[in-house]
């Protein structure tokens, strides 16, 4: 697909991943909406790349449909769609005579993998009702995973099982909305600077960095923006999803 002329939603867009995808898909001359809680810095962002913010708990269904007719609204029907909305906690099973807070395991459900749903089901619904661009293309779905859905380390079972799920849904609805034009991929990243570990003691990030094969390094959020560029434009990308890792494979701590 052609970016150009396109309009685009990005999920958590006032920050990491999706502030890098939003710039990088407004730079190739998309109509950004970048739903996010975070107001102020999405109005930062939006009003740099000329696009448009929304105030969206991706969780609600109600919410997520009025931020999607607020964009549409603006920029027309999204042909594009990348979710990069995301919570991570470090919790195990049981520790110290106490079992993981179920809410905890719930919240991280509920934004990361309910979350992603919520706006694939929205975005699609839209897409399918468009009609065709000259190669019968309707739209591109963009999820964000991570490599813990593979190799999850101690204490993250609850960002395990989300991303987890990502994963296991990207296909079936790759299946379910192939008959009409809509492709749907996946990149699971690894080590990234992303405000996920800006917190993080630098002899910390220093170790983590480290301990990528090549480059031994963290990962960039530009270079994550890159590869979904190449898959919204790239139409045999379907139904996949992509490590984006240097070659890491996590260790249990």
């Amino acid at each position: 697909m052609q970016i150009d002329g396109m309009a685009a939603v990005v999920t958590g867009g006032a920050s990491g991943l999706g502030e890098a995808t939003a710039r990088v898909l407004a730079g190739a001359g998309a109509r950004v909406a970048l739903f996010d809680l975070n107001e102020a810095r999405g109005q930062d962002v939006a009003g740099e790349i000329g696009g448009l913010f929304v105030n969206c708990d991706v969780t609600s269904g109600d919410g997520a449909a009025a931020a999607f007719a607020k964009a549409g609204e603006a920029h027309g029907p999204a042909r594009i769609l990348v979710n990069c909305a995301g919570i991570g906690i470090a919790t195990k099973t049981t520790s110290r005579g106490e079992p993981h807070p179920l809410d905890q395991f719930t919240k991280v459900i509920s934004v990361n993998l309910i979350g992603s749903f919520n706006c694939i089901r929205l975005a699609a619904t839209g897409m399918v009702g468009m009609d065709p661009l000259a190669d019968g293309e309707r739209g591109v779905i963009i999820n964000t995973a991570s490599v813990a859905a593979f190799d999850g380390q101690i204490g993250q079972a609850a960002y395990s099982a989300s991303k987890g799920g990502i994963v296991g849904m990207t296909l079936p609805i790759a299946r379910d909305l192939a008959d009409k034009g809509v492709r749907v991929c996946t990149i699971a990243p690894g080590l990234f600077s992303t405000p996920l570990l800006h917190g993080l003691p630098d002899d910390v990030k220093a170790s983590l960095a480290a301990s990528v094969p090549f480059p031994s390094r963290l990962g960039e959020p530009a270079e994550y923006a890159a590869l979904a560029r190449h898959i919204v434009e790239n139409a045999m990308l379907n139904g996949e999803t992509i490590r984006l890792d240097g070659a890491i494979r996590m260790a249990p701590r």
